[in-house]
């Protein structure tokens, strides 16, 4: 690749975010640190860009207050939109290629502004906003749909996690435009196995949002009926959303204290040390790209058990590198937590996850990817 184009200055969008994507943010901005002069990142709300020596990277902070009803929450999207329109105009000299990142699907004013202005557009799916407003019963999921249509349409170049989600998503019109890559790479020296499995209780964990969307709701539900199975089992829940509250009623409602540890937000840095103390980590969500915790997990020597949504199915194949759930309901949660407690080669699935992650979640095999992306 010529270095004068590999050192051109980089835009990076991202809809204002939760601190859950946080972490997801911080690695795409690492990666393309490396191939640009400047990272020109436009975000805001919780978003915290983790600081390391060798970026060079301007923020510029936009937040976004959610409306009460369905007028007020259109009219703050758009003014939301228009005001990253502005930074994207302003920018417009410095900028060349912009990647749209989290919550980018639904960004419809900036990307035809990008366009306008003759930049680069690439859209990095982190998600499936359309199923997940669905989900959640969002009054307004058809219109993200429609936005996401558009915005596939529009951009230069998509990036995905697997060929699973080209499928899940129904992209295949867009495949001449498909990359695969991922933003995904871990430390292995912080995410590493401290403790063996065999020393381990039978805490069983959820770290996540604490969405409809994740499953939170069925796994509480799933709980009782853990415990008929499990009588020794107890549980961790960690993180915040926006239904925190429904978790804690849930709780003290079902006199659940004494099983269950709810912890609110866990900090990142805390979270090997919480992962190495848990025989199992459970993520029954309804849509998913491919969530950091999934992988964190397995390097840290944690089986994983997930629905097979986004990329997951990738990681984790049932018995091999992890366990998958068939549904998500409460009932299969529970039969399946208890399968995954009494199986007899756990400590063998765990060496083979350890394994996979370090082979394909590297830096700088992630790096390569993306280097051959931005060469296009």
């Amino acid at each position: 690749m010529n270095m004068k184009k590999e050192r051109q200055n980089i835009g990076l969008v991202t809809f204002p975010i939760s601190k859950t994507g946080n972490i997801p943010l911080s690695n795409l901005v690492d990666i393309l640190s490396a191939f640009s002069t400047c990272v020109y990142v436009i975000t805001g709300n919780e978003a915290n860009i983790y600081p390391k020596e060798h970026r060079q990277v301007r923020v510029y902070r936009i937040d976004h207050k959610t409306g009460k009803n369905a007028l007020t929450r259109v009219i703050s999207y758009i003014y939301t939109q228009l005001r990253i329109c502005y930074q994207l105009v302003r920018l417009s000299r410095d900028v060349k290629l912009w990647f749209f990142f989290i919550g980018g699907e639904g960004l419809l004013l900036p990307i035809v502004t990008a366009k306008l202005l003759r930049r680069q557009v690439l859209l990095a799916l982190a998600g499936f906003p359309e199923s997940l407003s669905k989900e959640e019963k969002d009054s307004l999921f058809k219109i993200t749909g429609l936005l996401a249509r558009i915005n596939l349409a529009l951009s230069d170049r998509i990036i995905v996690y697997s060929e699973r989600i080209i499928t899940e998503r129904n992209l295949e019109k867009h495949r001449n435009k498909i990359s695969i890559a991922y933003k995904h790479f871990l430390d292995f020296d912080a995410f590493k196995m401290q403790k063996p499995l065999s020393e381990r209780p039978n805490l069983v964990g959820y770290i996540g949002r604490l969405s409809k969307a994740k499953g939170i709701t069925n796994l509480m539900e799933a709980i009782p009926k853990i415990l008929e199975r499990e009588s020794g089992a107890h549980f961790l829940i960690g993180g915040e959303g926006e239904l925190r509250s429904k978790v804690e009623e849930y709780l003290s409602k079902g006199d659940l204290s004494t099983k269950v540890k709810f912890t609110g937000w866990i900090p990142h840095e805390d979270v090997p040390k919480c992962l190495t103390e848990l025989k199992l980590l459970v993520l029954p969500s309804y849509t998913e790209g491919l969530p950091n915790i999934v992988l964190e997990a397995m390097a840290c020597g944690t089986p994983v058990l997930a629905t097979a949504v986004g990329a997951i199915p990738d990681v984790v194949k049932d018995c091999e590198t992890g366990f998958i759930l068939e549904d998500n309901s409460p009932e299969c949660i529970a039969r399946n937590i208890s399968r995954v407690l009494n199986h007899p080669n756990l400590e063998e699935i765990t060496r083979n996850a350890r394994a996979l992650v370090e082979k394909e979640y590297d830096y700088n095999v992630v790096m390569e990817k993306y280097r051959g992306i931005l060469a296009d």
